[in-house]
């Protein structure tokens, strides 16, 4: 639900919160933000309803907040939307949403931001939830149930292009329940939106991405939770989410011309075959002990169904039964199974040590179908791991603590023998390809330092390695060449990332910054390339590098000050000899990137949002991929009166006109080819009772 934001005495600003006294849950230790050895963001509530307030797009949502993830899309997709250069891992209260054997490119589209309470961004690979966090983790941790025994609160939003036209009007909707009774507690939300269609800076439609759409699409999400309290200590919960998103397709593309900078737009039609879709389920069962015989005890069940369908692409041809040439659509299917337990022990040695150890266990069962011939394009494929893992946290005195662990990953990838598609026609027998049961054993390395060098002043560096899986499924959907099995396969083999950052954190009271470089560097990569409109995964040596700078002043009570500044480049082995020899593209990098905020709080009831990003021009080995950059303004305002909160928000303030970055950075394509929205406005209701 969209909530206006109504500025207290200290306003929040970009990036915010990497500072504060704040817990972070996704990381196993239950670690406070400024004591990790690596850069942490927490983005709280109040900076997601500032988001909201503008734009409900999650891609774009995270790359205004996340420094190093790149610009979104504005589309029913993240591929190209890299953090660090790197997939991260997504996760919901700690449930993984990402899906590692056919990554759909849509893990952020699992759940409404409005069930959010915070975002919790871990910088880096990391292996602390094991498989997929390359680049780093991005953790939506749900609302709590607020105290009283009934809370209620009602929202609603209209949004239109800045023409007003009657296809560009979209509206949501949002109810939220919660309270406690005695030792119980619960929470109930229900969202639904309905989007119109995007324009530009031009007041043209921008165009219909044959995968996906958020454009002229309805939506709804319904979370519940239970929690009962056994004791003062012992906790209970229970969590349902259920997102679904759809098209309404009533519109088809228009294909633009690239090399003459004509964009792809949309006129009104009935495209072939279904819309696309995202349909997500997200259930865990948690419980806690904060003093288990002097110890801290979290364990959790969960599950995970994932379900999206693609729309008609020219990739997937067959002759139907009268000779006539027909074109199919896929669909994912993606149901993980896990646990997870945890043991830490503080206090150990005097305060000195704080030891936390646990199991991880994961079973992902994922197949890819062309809907309208039933042919299987990407075959069933089971993944289980078992991971343990020991975490230690060693304070030597007030000022300096050293931190480092060992997690050991065991993994299977079972696969039975299979038939990749013919695609000139309706048969499916092309190549047979022979099963297998390839395993994988890694050891995952951590260590880190911080120091407080002063009271003002902290430095810290940490080595991480994360573990992630190639897509398996363009792997075995690729395969031309006979007699091959998938024992055999070399692109099977996991990526091992290494990430290295040293940084440091300053706290002048009302100032503080953050400052922090790394490079990340994978032996056995992957890098997406594009061969005849599908994307391919190519497994080469890359390296990474690049800093990451966030500063932000409370000038007064009333007005805050943010800026950030992003810069990352990287290079990958094309040609096999052990040396990185050509610049990674947009697919993988995101731009240099400069963001400048101002949050006030004018009255006690009124308060303002400006934000600014200028993303940098960019120029690779290939020039057909360079990238032009544009300078974007977002801003909003929101009233507290005793009758609800208002609010207004406008997106891209000054109607840039622009093609996006993944349009002109990522790849070189004519259907591909699309201006970014230009500006949109939205005004906000919502009532608290």
């Amino acid at each position: 639900m969209i909530a206006p934001v109504a500025l207290a005495q200290t306003p929040q600003s970009e990036g915010a919160s990497t500072l504060q006294e704040l817990v972070v849950t996704a990381t196993r230790n239950q670690a406070t933000a400024d004591k990790t050895p690596q850069k942490v963001t927490i983005i709280t509530r109040e900076e997601i309803e500032q988001q909201l307030a503008i734009n409900n797009d999650p891609g774009q949502v995270l790359g205004n907040l996340i420094p190093s993830y790149s610009p979104g899309r504005q589309k029913l997709t993240n591929a190209g939307e890299s953090f660090r250069g790197r997939a991260p891992l997504f996760m919901i209260d700690g449930v993984p949403q990402t899906n590692p054997l056919r990554d759909s490119a849509r893990d952020s589209y699992t759940i409404d931001f409005s069930m959010v309470e915070k975002i919790e961004v871990i910088h880096g690979a990391s292996a602390e939830h094991g498989l997929g966090a390359t680049g780093g983790i991005i953790n939506f941790v749900t609302r709590k149930p607020e105290g009283g025994q009934m809370n209620q609160s009602v929202s609603a939003s209209a949004t239109t292009d800045d023409d007003v036209s009657t296809d560009g009007q979209g509206y949501k909707l949002g109810y939220r329940l919660s309270g406690q009774k005695g030792s119980w507690e619960y929470l109930a939300g229900l969202t639904y939106q309905e989007r119109g269609v995007y324009y530009d800076g031009k007041d043209e439609r921008i165009g219909i991405a044959y995968p996906g759409e958020i454009q002229n699409s309805e939506s709804y999400d319904v979370l519940a939770k239970v929690g009962y309290w056994l004791d003062d200590n012992q906790n209970i919960e229970l969590f349902v989410n259920h997102f679904d998103l759809e098209g309404n397709g009533d519109y088809v593309p228009v294909v633009g011309d690239r090399d003459n900078g004509v964009p792809t737009t949309a006129r009104r039609g009935d495209p072939d075959g279904a819309p696309g879709f995202n349909e997500v389920t997200t259930a865990r069962l948690s419980y806690t002990h904060d003093d288990w015989l002097g110890n801290r005890v979290d364990a959790q069940l969960y599950r995970q169904e994932f379900r999206a369908r693609f729309g008609i692409t020219p990739y997937f041809p067959y002759v139907d039964g009268n000779g006539n040439n027909q074109f199919d659509q896929t669909r994912n299917e993606s149901d993980k199974l896990g646990a997870k337990f945890t043991l830490t022990r503080a206090g150990l040695f005097d305060d000195h040590l704080t030891l936390t150890t646990g199991l991880d266990l994961l079973q992902d069962e994922t197949s890819q179908k062309l809907v309208k011939t039933g042919r299987t394009y990407v075959p069933e494929s089971q993944f289980r791991n078992i991971a343990a893992f020991l975490q230690g946290d060693v304070f030597i005195t007030d000022a300096l603590s050293i931190h480092g662990g060992l997690r050991q990953e065991e993994a299977e990838l079972k696969v039975d023998s299979y038939s990749t598609i013919d695609r000139s026609n309706i048969t499916q027998d092309n190549v047979r390809v022979g099963g297998g049961k390839p395993d994988f054993s890694e050891t995952l390395a951590n260590a880190g330092v911080v120091y407080q060098v002063t009271e003002a002043a902290q430095v810290y560096a940490n080595y991480s390695e994360g573990f992630g899986m190639p897509d398996v499924g363009r792997v075995l959907r690729g395969i031309g060449d006979p007699g091959q099995d998938v024992d055999t396969l070399l692109q099977l083999q996991p990526i091992v990332t290494d990430n290295r950052e040293v940084g440091a954190r300053f706290n002048w009271d009302r100032y503080q910054v953050e400052v922090s470089y790394y490079e990340s560097d994978s032996d056995f990569g992957e890098r997406l390339t594009e061969e005849n409109g599908v994307w391919v995964g190519s497994r080469e040596k890359t390296e990474i590098h690049g800093w990451e700078v966030v500063a932000k002043a409370d000038v007064t009570d009333r007005h805050r000050l943010g800026l950030s500044y992003t810069y990352a480049s990287g290079e990958s082995d094309t040609d096999g000899d052990g040396r990185v020899d050509q610049d990674l593209t947009g697919i993988n990098i995101a731009p240099e990137t400069v963001r400048a905020t101002w949050s006030a709080a004018w009255t006690p009831n009124l308060s303002s949002h400006l934000r600014y990003t200028q993303y940098m021009n960019r120029d690779v080995d290939d020039d057909e991929l360079d990238f032009d950059g544009y300078g974007l303004l977002d801003g909003s305002l929101a009233y507290q009166s005793r009758v609800g909160a208002f609010s207004l928000g406008i997106e891209n303030l000054l109607d840039e006109d622009y093609f996006t970055y993944y349009s002109q950075a990522a790849r070189v394509s004519d259907e591909y080819y699309f201006r970014g929205r230009g500006r949109t406005v939205t005004v906000g209701y919502a009532y608290d009772f």
